[in-house]
This record gives structure tokens, sequence and C-alpha cells, in this order.
């Protein structure tokens, strides 16, 4: 018998992007800064950078709950995938597929936190013409190929 289970505890490097794929199915990606439980040569605690993906009424739920710098705790499976990207190079994905999350803070300090990092509308910036998410909020994922 084989298991893919991951459990996780960090802070979310930046706010959470919820997007709905076409048929109205709500996907959130993030990146989590886990840290290491030992130092460096110098002393200093290193993280690494792990890419979530969260699905369907938990997604919308995460990113209303939560905001860059959130510290959460995450339980899940690790998935790959594989695709073709625009210039035609083959591109491997791997990232955790959130089950259930657990906040580590209390909503007082998440909405200081979301107060601290808001940006003013004149300094949005603006979107990346390669960003293939720049032109609204759906995502191109066929139901067939959804993780669940």
């Amino acid at each position: 018998m084989s298991m893919n289970s991951v459990n996780l505890t960090g802070r979310i490097v930046r706010v959470p992007e919820l997007r709905y794929t076409p048929t109205g199915v709500a996907v959130a990606t993030f990146t989590l800064a886990s840290e290491r439980n030992r130092t460096n040569q110098n002393g200093e605690r290193e993280a690494d950078f792990i890419n979530i993906v969260i699905w369907r009424k938990a997604a919308e739920n995460f990113v209303n709950m939560t905001t860059k710098g959130s510290q959460v705790a995450i339980t899940g499976r690790i998935n790959t995938r594989q695709y073709d990207n625009q210039q035609g190079q083959h591109v491997f994905v791997t990232e955790v597929v959130v089950d259930n999350f657990t906040l580590l803070e209390t909503k007082a300090e998440t909405d200081a936190r979301r107060q601290s990092v808001a940006i003013p509308e004149n300094q949005i910036p603006t979107p990346d013409a390669n960003d293939p998410f720049s032109k609204g909020n759906v995502v191109e994922i066929p139901d067939d190929q959804l993780p669940f």
C-alpha cells in the first residue's frame, strides 16, 4: 500500500489567487514558506517555498480568511502534472493539493495583516502580457483533468 500525505505549517508568501474553471469550480493557488528545522552555516533558518492548490468552497473560504503573511497549517497530497507551454517546452509542476487547512492566527491578526499589505489602487501593477491569467478569472482546465 502506498500513501501520499503531506502536513505543512508556514506563512503565505503572497495574497492567494482565486479563479474559476469554465464550469464555475473555484480554485485558489498560493505559495507557502515553511521553515526548515535546522540552520545553515550562518546560523539562519532557511525556508522551502511550496506551491499549494485548494479547490471548491474551501478555496473561497481560504481566500476570504487569509492574506499574505498569514500563518496556516495544511494537510493534503503531492500532485505532479505536466504540460507544454506556449514556447513548446515541456513543463513539470509539483504542488500540494489541500484536503484541510487550519488558521494559526486570530481573525484580528489576519485583518491587521490584510490592512498592512493592501495596495493603493493607483499602485496596482498592470498585468503581464505573458501571464495567461491576466485576461480574467477563468482558468481553462477541462473537468476530466481536475484532481478530484
